[in-house]
């Protein structure tokens, strides 16, 4: 039914500003996201990132949007984290441009009063982490008494980093008498349980159900002893020659260490956890999308929301604690259409838990068997590479 922009029935404004980014027809979700939202009904969407969410979602926002401009916007967006803040709000300015909708990121870790300033200016659209929005309604620089759209974007993470009664404090600021509209990759009890609460009669619209992780990303693991990860890791960069790529790490204590041995091999490496400033972090980001590095090492926390395109390769520098935390990591590549390559380095002990994840999240993560190597971790990346000889990752084992 919907297979251009055009038949949505969108305003010439908002579709000269769809044309100028390049959108030529609709992705798979936003076919069937869109139409009700232009509806006025209330959404619960279970979609993957890189899929065309933010847009799927932006442009009803933005077409549903008068032009305000007040202390009390029109639209709220929920996100759990200050990338993908800065990300969706860029992404709404961009679809609003033609039209003068203005969306604005407030977010921690960046000084309040400048976020307050803008707040005075006036907006449409507020897009936020729940604790610094929380911050705003309590100075009273926020009102969010005009609030008629209410998106929770990537609930499930809100929800996994113990945002749950921040968002609820939010949700019941905001008039009833509104269109909310949930996304989430997984659908657990609490999320269920707020959409009971607190939507009327949404429609329930799932993307890829038989295959909630991403189609195009080729998934392998390969067994190796906890004390071989290291060089196991630098194999693989060498072999592979991901054009971008993200090593995720549990802890902090990991990536420092793991972005520390990789520079001493010679990669082009960056690293970002909670310990990291929001300058720190700016920084190496700026970089990683420039391709300045080419590596990555990230918690999981820290790479929540990371919406770049090109990032050829995931690499799992151990098993996720949970089949979520899998599907958001491996999220990260296969994107907007492209193909890609997520690699698990398990030790034996949690054979069974990637098992685990397999079954729950239907998918098949195909063994890759390397072969032993010599291993000499004092080398630089030339000598280093001359050394290797294993197979890569997109050969089957």
């Amino acid at each position: 039914m919907y297979e251009r922009f055009s038949d949505f029935g969108l305003s010439e404004k908002v579709l000269k500003a769809v044309d100028s980014m390049g959108y030529r027809e609709p992705t798979p979700i936003q076919k069937i996201v869109m139409g009700p939202l232009l509806d006025g009904k209330d959404v619960i969407g279970v979609a993957q990132t890189g899929t065309g969410k933010t847009a799927a979602f932006g442009i009803p926002l933005v077409e549903k949007c008068p032009k305000a401009g007040s202390r009390s916007p029109y639209a709220v967006v929920l996100v759990p984290t200050r990338e993908l803040a800065v990300q969706v709000a860029s992404e709404l300015n961009k679809i609003g441009g033609v039209k003068g909708t203005r969306a604005m990121a407030v977010y921690g870790g960046q000084p309040i009063f400048g976020q307050i300033k803008g707040l005075r200016k006036g907006i449409d659209i507020l897009v936020g982490t729940p604790g610094r929005v929380i911050d705003h309604m309590e100075r009273k620089t926020l009102i969010l008494n005009n609030t008629r759209l209410l998106v929770l974007d990537e609930a499930d993470e809100m929800l996994n980093m113990g945002f749950i009664n921040d968002m609820e404090r939010i949700i019941r600021n905001i008039p009833k008498e509104r269109q909310t509209m949930l996304f989430s990759a997984t659908m657990p009890e609490d999320i269920i349980s707020i959409s009971t609460r607190y939507m009327v009669e949404p429609e329930k619209i799932r993307a890829n159900v038989s295959q909630p992780v991403v189609e195009k990303t080729k998934q392998v693991f390969c067994i190796v002893n906890e004390r071989e990860k290291a060089d196991v890791l630098a194999d693989l960069l060498v072999e592979e020659k991901p054009s971008l790529s993200i090593v995720f790490c549990r802890t902090r204590r990991v990536v420092d260490r793991v972005s520390r041995d990789l520079l001493r091999r010679g990669f082009r490496v960056g690293a970002i956890h909670g310990d990291f400033s929001q300058s720190a972090r700016d920084e190496v980001m700026g970089k990683f999308r420039k391709g300045r590095i080419s590596t990555l090492v990230a918690t999981d926390v820290a790479a929540r929301g990371l919406d770049i395109t090109g990032i050829s390769h995931v690499i799992n520098y151990s098993v996720p604690a949970t089949t979520e935390g899998y599907i958001h990591r491996i999220g990260r590549t296969g994107r907007a259409g492209k193909s890609g390559i997520a690699i698990t380095l398990v030790i034996p002990a949690e054979h069974g838990q990637l098992r685990v994840i397999e079954k729950a999240a239907r998918t098949r993560i195909i063994r890759v068997n390397l072969p032993k190597r010599q291993v000499r971790p004092s080398v630089g990346r030339r000598e280093y590479a001359s050394n290797r000889q294993i197979r890569p990752c997109h050969a089957q084992a």
